[in-house]
């Protein structure tokens, strides 16, 4: 890497840092505003909004990398082009192609931040804390949204409401099918323990058996259900597959294939987390044609406005196709790669009228 390539790359990652500390102060603000209404309940006090504030920023910097690399790449390059080093550059022969591929090389080192963020650091990250703030608010709260999971194991229909800790679950429902697909027995359980070798003991259990013109009714109590589904896998399939690591979304694609169900919303969540990383190295390219042509002289908060603009249009753009995916029925994977393929569309053909 020649003193050129390392100039540039340190102005695009510095203008990226100073952009992403700003925007996650802003938003540990609102996280930190949005616990003041939870304060109070039970053990959860403004030490416990804190730790939940600052374990949450790995994953808001996550979500946020994409529009702040872009950000920060017209700061770095509009400041270059405004102290007129760019200029300099350009006249001592290094072409715009040379440029694209010094800036590509800051992307592609923002894409590996990324992906290790991602992946590896904001999930675990972010369980701890809403594990920290439910268990301290009520010792038997939900970690679940919305209808809960639903899985299939053979025969089985698995229905699970909430998860209270790592090995318990609550409000399961078991609906038994025969060799025929029909309804045989459903069953309801309050709480759910996972043990060992696929054993699930079911506390609060209640069960409605079908038999021909017949109901018979099971009152509460316990049962020891056999099941190939772990703990660890219903811990995945009760989150929210936006929160998942591709690792995870893999594995529920699979498990889901193989039982013959829906897995588009966790197709469309895997290659959505795929299409947004690669994204970065085509906003932070983005900045090349607009710091070379109407933004070359223009100030810091112009071009921070126009950053903040595409953006935003990206993401919203993003949210209306998840949206369409899961409404409509459409294929997941072209949709989940369609904002990117624009953003690679648009860089394209404004690298290629640069001057």
């Amino acid at each position: 890497m020649s003193v050129l390539d390392r100039y540039i790359v340190r102005a695009i990652l510095g203008a990226v840092l100073l952009v992403m500390a700003v925007l996650l102060v802003l938003g540990a603000l609102f996280v930190s505003i949005d616990q003041q209404d939870d304060i109070g309940t039970g053990s959860y006090n403004e030490v416990a909004a804190f730790w939940y504030t600052l374990l949450n920023l790995p994953q808001l910097a996550y979500e946020l990398l994409p529009i702040t690399a872009l950000i920060g790449a017209l700061l770095g390059l509009g400041g270059l082009a405004r102290g007129s080093e760019l200029t300099v550059v350009r006249a001592t022969g290094v072409s715009i192609a040379r440029l694209a591929g010094i800036a590509l090389l800051a992307g592609l080192l923002l894409v590996l931040v990324e992906v290790v963020i991602g992946e590896f650091l904001a999930p675990p990250l972010q369980q701890a804390a809403r594990q920290q703030k439910a268990f301290s608010k009520l010792a038997n709260a939900s970690l679940a949204v919305g209808s809960g999971a639903w899985v299939r194991d053979g025969d089985l229909i698995l229905n699970v409401a909430g998860q209270s800790s790592e090995r318990m679950f609550g409000s399961m429902q078991i609906f038994e099918l025969d060799a025929q697909h029909r309804l045989v027995a459903l069953g309801h359980a309050r709480r759910a323990l996972s043990g060992s070798r696929g054993k699930w003991l079911l506390s609060g259990y209640s069960e409605s058996r079908f038999s021909d013109d017949t109901v018979s009714a099971r009152s509460p109590g316990q049962r020891l259900l056999a099941s190939n589904i772990s703990a660890g896998f219903l811990g995945l399939a009760v989150e929210d597959p936006k929160q998942l690591t591709s690792r995870a979304l893999w594995r529920l694609i699979t498990y889901s294939r193989s039982n013959a169900l829906d897995a588009r919303e966790y197709l469309f969540a895997f290659w959505s987390r795929i299409a947004r990383t690669v994204a970065i190295a085509f906003a932070v390219l983005l900045a090349i044609p607009f710091v070379l042509g109407a933004l070359r002289s223009a100030g810091a908060g112009a071009r921070m406005l126009l950053g903040l603009l595409l953006g935003i249009a990206f993401f919203v753009l993003q949210r209306l196709i998840e949206s369409g995916t899961v409404v409509f029925a459409l294929n997941p994977v072209a949709l989940a790669w369609l904002p990117t393929a624009l953003l690679a569309l648009v860089t394209g053909a404004l690298l290629t009228r640069a001057r």
